[in-house]
């Protein structure tokens, strides 16, 4: 009988740790390979680990609540496999990845001991202070003296990071008080009067929950971060319509597939991304970074009223029924919690439908660190006038309108302009070769 260590894998895209916050099974356990082991959260989204091969769970190595690092052990696996070489290099290639999320944090570790290298390490009363700490300490501006006046929590006293974050909170509040004193000064009794009077005249005060905290702190950062412009323009989809409509049972007999009209949002996104790369973006600094890959996010919501945006990757490369296979299985295993972390990040570009609720149009907000994000609105029959040889005429047509939010930091309205009406003119004279 061998055993196996199982490891918290790689968690996606900047992912370190992750709470451990269920087992879904018990020492002593038989379990297949890929059975879900047990369920942990991130800062980007809730997840299960699977078992990475068949046999009988020996021991828990991690608790429910405890926080676990990328790489480190939390069950003991006994079983009687003997692995096949490619098996073994998908294993390997699993702890080089690994690896290598362990050698950035590292990487950051000592970049932060050469930040606080020049500092001293001890407070003027002779308290040690870490690299980690005298980096913050460097990087906020806190001086010795407020250090020092810190009660350390950490063994025999020592400062330790969330001492220094308290701390920094603590400023930060202050600060904000400051700032805007007069309107502080009435808040927090106009927040108790509201509480009172919405327990007292029925009214429900919901708490949000953890992800529903997080979204709103992206949509609030990305507003902050982004100068954001909206540009409209309505499309006249009746051809492709009525394409759809001509091959959409032939699709699902052929490939077991519905073949909505989000793919085809996506494809035509992709083609008109790889003309205009300068839609492609993301900022850092001052800095512009133009993204080799088009990788486009579907904004999908989910049972619960929450919101999670899966990625295509390299969308400009996938064929029409490839697309549709993407956004069906991103779709159901989104709203069934089974996406993987990667599979939420390392977007460039993001769709979002409003035409799903029936809404015309509206303006959404950049999904930081991207520049753009595109919306769709309900495709409707409305009349319309067509130009003809003989004159013009009045004709139903299916129309929708398309909505591009973007940052005018580095987007201007006339970019911004001709990749909206190249989407527009993408859309009106659709094909897809695969179909």
């Amino acid at each position: 009988m061998a055993r196996m260590n199982i490891v918290l894998p790689a968690m996606g895209e900047g992912v370190i740790e992750a709470t451990i916050n269920k087992w879904l099974v018990a020492e002593g356990a038989t379990v297949k390979e890929d059975d879900p082991l047990i369920e942990v959260a991130t800062d980007k989204v809730d997840s299960e680990v699977p078992a990475p091969a068949a046999g009988t769970i020996v021991s828990l190595m991690a608790t429910e609540g405890s926080v676990v690092r990328i790489g480190e052990i939390i069950a003991i696996l006994e079983n009687s496999y003997d692995p096949q070489p490619g098996e073994v290099q998908k294993v390997s290639k699993e702890v080089e990845r690994i690896r290598e999320t362990i050698e950035e944090s590292k990487r950051e570790k000592n970049e932060q001991e050469n930040d606080s290298h020049d500092l001293k390490s001890r407070t003027p009363s002779g308290k040690f202070l870490s690299p980690l700490v005298r980096s913050i300490a460097a990087n906020e501006g806190i001086s010795y003296s407020e250090l020092d006046n810190i009660a350390g929590t950490g063994m025999d006293g020592r400062i330790t990071k969330d001492d220094v974050s308290r701390l920094i909170s603590l400023k930060q509040k202050a600060k904000e008080e400051i700032e805007s004193a007069s309107s502080v000064k009435n808040s927090s009794h106009a927040n108790d009067a509201i509480k009172r009077e919405s327990s007292g005249n029925g009214d429900e005060i919901i708490e949000m929950d953890r992800v529903r905290k997080l979204i709103a702190e992206h949509m609030v950062m990305s507003k902050r971060t982004s100068p954001h412009v909206t540009s409209f323009i309505d499309a006249d989809v009746t051809r492709l319509v009525r394409w759809r409509n001509s091959v959409k049972d032939k699709f699902l007999a052929a490939e077991g597939q519905k073949l909505t009209l989000t793919p085809i949002f996506i494809d035509v996104a992709a083609r008109a991304l790889h003309e205009f790369p300068m839609i492609n973006i993301s900022v850092d600094g001052n800095n512009i970074i133009r993204k080799k890959n088009i990788n486009i996010g579907m904004a999908t919501a989910l049972p619960d009223g929450n919101l999670i945006v899966p990625v295509i990757r390299n969308a400009n490369e996938k064929s029409l029924t490839g697309l549709a296979r993407s956004v069906n299985d991103l779709a159901e295993r989104a709203r069934n919690n089974k996406l993987k972390p990667d599979e939420i990040t390392g977007g460039t570009f993001t769709i979002t439908n409003f035409g799903s609720y029936n809404n015309l149009a509206g303006t959404p907000i950049i999904n930081q660190p991207q520049a753009a994000i595109l919306g769709t609105g309900a495709v409707r029959k409305m009349p319309a006038v067509i130009e003809t040889p003989d004159g013009d005429v009045i004709a139903i047509r299916n129309i929708m309108i398309l909505s591009l939010s973007y940052d005018h930091r580095v987007i201007d309205g006339a970019l911004a302009g001709k990749f909206l009406n190249r989407i527009k003119d993408i859309l009106e004279n659709y094909t897809a070769d695969d179909i």
